[in-house]
C-alpha cells in the first residue's frame, strides 16, 4: 500500500505545484517520480530501510527527502501547505479539459474561489469571460464540465482503484486467521469506472481482521457496522470490507452484483421454486449445498455467467438458453498492433519492445509512432518513417522468434487529410489513424472528418475511436453509427484501445460492433516495454462487450493477419 500511497502524494504535489505556477521542470520531476513510483516491484519502504531511493528513476534528493517524510510520519507537508493555497475541489477542476493550470491560475488570481461551486457560480454570473483571454466558450466548458463531473458522482477509473483493492486483499489473505478474500463489486466485473472498493473475506476472527485494518498504510478512518468494515483511503477511495464465516460463493455471486443482475436472477430462482439470498440457495426451505459459484447458476438451469457480463444487458436470458458467448481471454491474443518507441515519444527502443513482447509468447507486433504533426510527440518526418521501416525490416532478419511490423499512426487532420502522402502510406505494413486534436468540433464535422479518413485505401485502424480519457475528458461527438456503418463498408478495423485511461471502444459499442460484424483489435498504445501489460484491460473491457476470439484481428495467425491488412477480404 505504501507504494500506492506514496506515489499519490507524490502525484498530487505536482497537479498542486503546476496550479501555484511553479517550474514545469519541477512539476514534470514530480509526475515522473510518481509514475515510476508506481511501477516499483519492490516495497519502497525496504529501499527507504536500504538509504536506495535515488536509486529509483526520477527521485533525487528533493524528491527523495519527501518520501522519507511520508513513510516516517504518514505526512508531507509540502503537500499539505500546497493543499491550503489550493480550491478544496482543486482536483476536480483541474479535471476540465481547456481550463488548464494556467488560466485557472489567472482565475483563482482574480476570483475568489473557494471551491467548484464558486467557479460554478462565477461562470453562471458570466465573469469568467471578462477575464483576459478567455470568453463564452470557457465559460461553457466550465459549466458542462462541472455538470458531468456532478453526475459520475465521484467515479474513480479501474486503473486506480484496482491495484488498492488488490493490495488490502493481498495483505489480508496472508493472515493465518483469514480462510479466503476476493475482489468483488464493480471492480471484479472490471467496469471502467469505479465508485468505491468491496472485497469479500472469510474470517474465524472479525474483530482481529478490523484491528489489522485501522493498521494498514494509508487508511485514514475505519468504521464497522455488523459484518462490514467501512475503510477511507487517504487517496480519496471507500473500500467496504464484508466479513462470512460461510456461505462464502453464494456471496461472493450477491456482492459481485450488479444489482440489476441479482434482481433479475432472484426472479429467476423464484420461478423455478428456489429462494436465493447472500445466505444461501434454498428450496422447499431447504438448504442446497453450494460449492462454487458455478452452482449458484447451474443448480438454476442456467449456463454460468462470467462477472464481466453481469450488467442485466441479456445474459441471464442467453444463459437460460446456453447461448452466451465463449469470450475472449488474454490467452487468445498473439501480438500487438500499436505501439510507440523512443523514435517518437515512446521510452523504449524497438529492440527492447520486441525482446519483451517475445518473453510475452507473442508472435508479432507492429511499431506505429506518431506522425509528424503531432510535434508534442516529437512526430516522425517521411525520411524519418522510411528509414525507420528499413531499419525494422532489416532488424526482422537478426530478431527470432517474432515479426515486427512496420507501421505508422497517422494523425486526421482537422479536414479529414492524412498527415503523409498515400505515396507513403502506401510502403507501411499496417496504418493506424487518428484523431488528436480538434475534439470540440460539432459531430457533423467530427464524424466527416473520421468517415474521410476510413475512406483512404491505405488506412487499417481506426484508433481510440471516440477519443475519451476516462476521469479527464469526455467522448467528443460523433455519429458512432455512421463510422460502424464506413467501417464495414470499407474493411476497416476499430481499436478497443486497452490503455487503462481509454478502453476505447467501450463496452456497449464493442458490442453493437461485433452485432454489425465490423472487426476489431485490442492494442495497448503502449509508449514503454511495461505499458505492453495493459492489453489484459483491453480484453477485459471487450469481454464486458460480449467479444469472442474470432472478433479480433490480433488472435490471428500473421499469415491470416496480413491478409486482414490487405484489405482484400
Amino acid at each position: 500500500m505504501k507504494n500506492l500511497e506514496i506515489a499519490w502524494i507524490i502525484s498530487k504535489i505536482a497537479d498542486l505545484a503546476e496550479l501555484k505556477g511553479e517550474n514545469p521542470y519541477k512539476v514534470m520531476a514530480y509526475r515522473n517520480a510518481a509514475e515510476n513510483i508506481k511501477k516499483l516491484d519492490v516495497d519502497i519502504t525496504e529501499l527507504y530501510k536500504k538509504n536506495e531511493l535515488l536509486s529509483i528513476p526520477g527521485v533525487g534528493q528533493n524528491i527523495a527527502a519527501k518520501i522519507e517524510e511520508i513513510i516516517e510520519t504518514g505526512k508531507s507537508k509540502y503537500y499539505e501547505e500546497l493543499k491550503k493555497e489550493a480550491p478544496r475541489d482543486y482536483e476536480k477542476i483541474l479535471r476540465i479539459p481547456g481550463l488548464g493550470s494556467s488560466r485557472l491560475r489567472m482565475i483563482l488570481q482574480q476570483l475568489p474561489i473557494k471551491d467548484i461551486n464558486d467557479l460554478k457560480k462565477a461562470a453562471k454570473a458570466k465573469k469568467i469571460r471578462k477575464l483576459p483571454g478567455l470568453g463564452p466558450k470557457t465559460e461553457q466548458a466550465i459549466l458542462t464540465n462541472v455538470k458531468i463531473q456532478e453526475n459520475k458522482k465521484n467515479l474513480k477509473p479501474l486503473i486506480f482503484a484496482l491495484p488498492v483493492a488488490e493490495e488490502i486483499v493481498n495483505l489480508l489473505n496472508k493472515l493465518d486467521f483469514v480462510e479466503k478474500g476476493v475482489i468483488v463489486g464493480s471492480i471484479r466485473r472490471k467496469k471502467e469506472m469505479i465508485k468505491n472498493i468491496n472485497l469479500l473475506i472469510q474470517t474465524t476472527s472479525p474483530e482481529r481482521v478490523a484491528k489489522i485494518i485501522k493498521k494498514m498504510p494509508g487508511v485514514e478512518d475505519v468504521s464497522s457496522e455488523g459484518d462490514v468494515i467501512t475503510v477511507d483511503m487517504v487517496m480519496g477511495i471507500r473500500a467496504f470490507i464484508h466479513l462470512t464465516r460461510n456461505d462464502f460463493y453464494t456471496k461472493l455471486q450477491h456482492f459481485t452484483g450488479s444489482k440489476a443482475h441479482n434482481i433479475k436472477l432472484k426472479q429467476i430462482a423464484q420461478q423455478r421454486g428456489f429462494e436465493l439470498s447472500e445466505t444461501g440457495l434454498f428450496k422447499e426451505h431447504t438448504k442446497i449445498v453450494v460449492e462454487a459459484e458455478e452452482d449458484v447458476y447451474t443448480k438454476l438451469g442456467l449456463q454460468y455467467i462470467p462477472p464481466e457480463l453481469r450488467e442485466d444487458r441479456g445474459e441471464i436470458e442467453a444463459a437460460l438458453e446456453h447461448d452466451l458467448p465463449e469470450l475472449i481471454t488474454l490467452q487468445d491474443i498473439k501480438g500487438d498492433l500499436h505501439i510507440h518507441t523512443n523514435w517518437s515519444d515512446g521510452l523504449n527502443n524497438i529492440e527492447e519492445i520486441a525482446e519483451q513482447a517475445r518473453k510475452m509468447g507473442y508472435n508479432y507486433i507492429a511499431i506505429t509512432d506518431h506522425s509528424k504533426s503531432l510535434k508534442i510527440a516529437n512526430g516522425l518526418t517521411e525520411d524519418e518513417l522510411i528509414k525507420q521501416r528499413n531499419y525494422i525490416k532489416k532488424l526482422n532478419k537478426n530478431f527470432k522468434g517474432i515479426e515486427i511490423l512496420a507501421g505508422i499512426e497517422v494523425d486526421i487532420r482537422k479536414d479529414g487529410s492524412l498527415d503523409y502522402s498515400d505515396d507513403i502510406l502506401k510502403k507501411m505494413d499496417v496504418v493506424i489513424a487518428s484523431v488528436h486534436s480538434g475534439f470540440n468540433q460539432d459531430e457533423y464535422t467530427l464524424t466527416k472528418r473520421l468517415i474521410k479518413a476510413m475512406e483512404n485505401k491505405h488506412v487499417n485502424i481506426i484508433a481510440h475511436p471516440t477519443g475519451r480519457l476516462l476521469g479527464k475528458r469526455e467522448p467528443y461527438k460523433i455519429n458512432i453509427n455512421d463510422v460502424f456503418k464506413k467501417a464495414i463498408e470499407n474493411n476497416i478495423v476499430l481499436e478497443i484501445n486497452a490503455s487503462p485511461d481509454r478502453l476505447d471502444l467501450k463496452d456497449v459499442h464493442c458490442r453493437e460492433a461485433k452485432k454489425m460484424g465490423i472487426k476489431m483489435v485490442i492494442n495497448t498504445d503502449a509508449h514503454e516495454k511495461s505499458n505492453l501489460y495493459d492489453m489484459e484491460f483491453g480484453v477485459q473491457n471487450a469481454r464486458r462487450g460480449w467479444i469472442e476470439k474470432k472478433d479480433i484481428i490480433n488472435t490471428k495467425s500473421l499469415k491470416d493477419l496480413k491478409q486482414i491488412l490487405s484489405r482484400k477480404l
